[in-house]
């Protein structure tokens, strides 16, 4: 419209050349046509609108949000409308204790009571878009900012809403999963009747008081040693199971061998052994005489 606006000042100055002065008449024809040339651009220009991939605009004429919904590409639409750009892809909104990670700097975390009374801050990431076909109730009853007109406080109400129905060590373990899945409920209904669509919800921290915290962790400590020692004791008993088993097998032995021996086996045994020595390269002497029970040998080494 601003190329409108300038054709029209030069066709106004263009009529009234002559009367302006003698040197302006002399470039009537030009500013005549420079004017012309302009708002034909001007106008051209502001009939045609130009939606980028992932957006969809909305007219406002005179105010009143029109229903027609303009898509990716090139629109023809009335120069006389204003249009407001939606972003329709997948948004992020963060709540984080860390300075500068999420939307807001310095501490933006919840801070929510639980069932036993405690305060736990959580970390939250919201992951959602906005609905195409309801562009035009958003902008009529919310605005283009519906980040921080929905996303935001809808977010952070639900969680304490809901956070009271359990316990403070509950909520950061056994029972993450369940209240992860109720918030997304119920804030999904919130956005949907508002035109948003919620993709995901993602817990990223669930930050316990600091007593909690130190008895939760004494507690995985003590459960811990108790499984080690639970180990010991088991190793324990299966070393003593071998020891037993290998006594066992070496009275066996025993029994065997002292069931079968004689004194005849033993000379014959006594004999070879003797034998072996006899013929062995470091023996020198050997003197056998004869007792009760076995030779007697006596071996000098060279």
């Amino acid at each position: 419209m601003t190329l409108v606006f300038v054709g029209l000042v030069l066709l106004i100055v263009g009529y009234n050349a002559s009367k302006i002065s003698y040197s302006a008449h002399r470039f009537r024809s030009l500013l005549l046509f420079a004017g012309a040339t302009l708002v034909v651009l001007g106008l051209a220009l502001s009939t045609v609108v130009q939606i980028d991939a992932g957006q969809v605009g909305v007219q406002t004429l005179f105010g009143k949000v029109q229903p027609r919904i303009l898509i990716s590409g090139l629109n023809v639409v009335n120069p006389l409308v204003n249009v407001t750009k939606f972003d329709t892809r997948t948004q992020n909104y963060t709540m984080s204790v860390q300075r500068e990670e999420g939307q807001r700097a310095g501490d933006d975390a919840i801070q929510v009571l639980t069932a036993d009374g405690l305060e736990v801050v959580i970390d939250l990431t919201v992951l959602y878009r906005v609905v195409p076909a309801r562009t035009p109730h958003i902008l009529s009853t919310i605005g283009p900012n519906y980040q921080d007109a929905i996303v935001r406080p809808v977010t952070r109400t639900r969680i304490r809403d809901n956070a009271v129905y359990y316990d403070a060590v509950a909520l950061y373990s056994t029972r993450r999963d369940e209240f992860q899945n109720r918030i997304y409920n119920t804030i999904n209904r919130d956005f949907q009747q508002r035109g948003l669509q919620l993709e995901q919800l993602l817990i990223r921290n669930i930050q316990l008081p600091a007593p909690v915290k130190r008895s939760i962790e004494s507690k995985i400590s003590a459960e811990q040693e108790a499984q080690k020692m639970q180990f010991v004791l088991q190793k324990e008993r299966q070393e003593a199971e071998r020891k037993r088993l290998e006594a066992q097998g070496i009275a066996d032995y025993q029994k065997i061998i002292s069931a079968e021996l004689s004194d005849r086996l033993l000379r014959y045994e006594t004999i070879k052994a003797n034998q072996a020595i006899a013929t062995s390269a470091n023996s020198k002497v050997i003197i056998m005489g004869n007792s009760q029970n076995a030779p007697q040998v006596l071996l000098t080494d060279k």
